[in-house]
């Protein structure tokens, strides 16, 4: 008898050692998953200081409290309120932004790939549309139609060897007219008729700007508009 309770508690203990290492691991995963990544820097945002500069909302004085791009992505709420980044709202704006980015949500110049001492160069170019099948002749070459393009491509880069399927334009940015380079933040260079211009990461020009509450904002704004109403009619009368 004594045999046999020892064999069935061991038995019955053994599926919940398992059960409870299955836990275990269960959690370590889950932990692991729920922390924050870190993306990779880009050529137009390489350090904290440009990311700040970038977002604004006078986040860019802020910039010696985060010295590297890692503490950028890892530094929670509290920390940031440590470091003395107030308000709250400004915290919270700078969370929004960094979630953006870790999706690849970027502002104007954000997909650039060529760009040095932070400028970048745009340039239109001619691409010839992809050909349809069978239209192999030299005719059908020289009747191709021609797409033009912002590119941040490097300037020594003919734009013979560049094709539709290869080349990324640079987003926020069109060609207006014969050539000319129509966009935000842009500087067009002398000489090159529009048709070559410069962007430099500037302070603010990913900012995403405050709400202005009109006449106490919507809770109060009838009661507002009333008061000065009446005010008006008093000193109408008065007159």
């Amino acid at each position: 008898m004594i045999t046999r309770k020892i064999t069935t508690s061991t038995t019955s203990l053994t599926p919940r050692l398992q059960l409870c290492s299955k836990c275990c691991s269960q959690r370590f995963l889950h932990a692991r998953a729920s922390q924050p990544s870190i993306p990779p820097s880009t050529p137009f945002v390489p350090d904290a200081a440009t990311f700040l500069s970038l977002i604004g909302r006078g986040l860019s004085q802020h910039a010696k409290k985060i010295p590297d791009w890692q503490s950028l992505f890892t530094l929670s709420s509290t920390q940031l309120r440590d470091l003395g980044v107030e308000p709250a709202r400004t915290r919270r704006y700078l969370l929004w932004w960094r979630d953006k980015f870790r999706k690849g949500i970027t502002g104007i110049g954000g997909d650039l790939k060529h760009v040095k001492d932070g400028e970048a160069e745009l340039r239109v170019v001619e691409v010839a549309a992809p050909k349809a099948q069978g239209s192999s002749t030299r005719q059908a070459d020289l009747l191709a139609p021609l797409k033009r393009l912002v590119v941040n491509e490097p300037a020594e880069t003919p734009s013979e060897q560049l094709q539709l399927d290869e080349v990324k334009p640079v987003e926020g940015m069109r060609v207006k007219g014969a050539g000319i380079i129509v966009g935000p933040h842009v500087s067009h260079v002398k000489g090159s008729r529009g048709s070559v211009a410069r962007i430099k990461a500037q302070e603010g020009m990913w900012e995403v700007r405050r709400g202005v509450k009109v006449d106490g904002g919507e809770r109060r704004k009838l009661q507002v508009r009333r008061k000065r109403l009446l005010e008006e009619r008093r000193t109408t009368r008065a007159k």
